[in-house]
C-alpha cells in the first residue's frame, strides 16, 4: 500500500526553518551583544587605563612644575649671590685706590696749590682747587701726568678770585686712576698691611 501523507509538509517545513531561523537569530543576536559587551567592556577599561595615565602624567607635570619654580630660585639666588659677590671683588680690587689716590696728591701737590674738594667716580677724579699762580696748576699738571696712579690730567676751568683779600687762580681739573694699576695696587696693599 502507498501511503499519502496529507499533511501539509511544506508548512512544517516553512514552520521548522523559521523556527532554526528564530533559533539561529537568536544565538547570533546573543553573541553580538555578547561581543558588543565585551568591547564595550574593553574600550571602557582602556579609557579608565588612559585616564589613569593622564592622572600620573597631570601629577608628574605639578611636580615638575614646582621643581622649575624652586630652580628658578635658586637661579635668581645664584645671581643675587654673584652680583653680590662682583661687588665685594670690586671693592677688594679698589680698596688701595684710594690710599694710593691720596698719597700720589699730597706728594705731587706743589708748595702754592691747595685744595678744595676731590670728588672721584668710579676712575674719573675732580679736582677744584686754589692756586698762587697759573704755573703752580701747570705744575700741578705735569706731576700728575708723571704718576704711575694717574693719568691724563685735563683742566676744565681756571679763573681769578679773591679769597680773605688774597688773589688767587681758582681751577677745576679731571684726572683719571689708571686702570692696570689695580692690580698692582692690591699687591702693594697686601704688602704694606704684611
Amino acid at each position: 500500500m502507498i501511503r499519502i501523507n496529507l499533511l501539509p509538509h511544506r508548512e512544517l517545513k516553512r514552520k521548522a526553518l523559521q523556527k532554526q531561523f528564530l533559533i539561529l537569530a537568536g544565538i547570533v543576536g546573543a553573541i553580538g551583544l555578547l561581543i558588543v559587551w565585551g568591547g564595550h567592556n574593553m574600550i571602557a577599561d582602556q579609557v579608565d587605563y588612559q585616564n589613569t595615565r593622564n592622572q600620573y602624567l597631570n601629577d608628574q607635570i605639578v611636580v615638575l612644575d614646582k621643581q622649575i619654580e624652586e630652580i628658578r630660585e635658586i637661579k635668581m639666588q645664584t645671581q643675587e649671590l654673584l652680583a653680590r659677590k662682583g661687588v665685594v671683588e670690586t671693592l677688594q680690587s679698589s680698596r688701595a685706590e684710594v690710599v694710593h689716590l691720596l698719597d700720589q696728591l699730597v706728594r705731587l701737590l706743589p708748595d702754592g696749590v691747595y685744595l678744595q674738594s676731590v670728588k672721584q667716580e668710579g676712575y674719573s677724579i675732580n679736582l677744584v682747587g686754589y692756586a698762587q699762580s697759573n704755573a703752580w696748576v701747570s705744575t700741578l699738571m705735569r706731576n700728575l701726568e708723571s704718576s704711575q696712579w694717574l693719568e691724563s690730567p685735563v683742566l676744565i676751568e681756571i679763573k681769578a678770585v679773591t679769597v680773605n683779600n688774597t688773589r688767587l687762580n681758582e681751577f677745576n681739573l679731571n684726572i683719571r686712576l689708571t686702570q692696570s694699576s689695580t692690580g698692582d695696587a692690591d699687591e702693594d696693599f697686601m704688602n704694606m698691611e704684611g
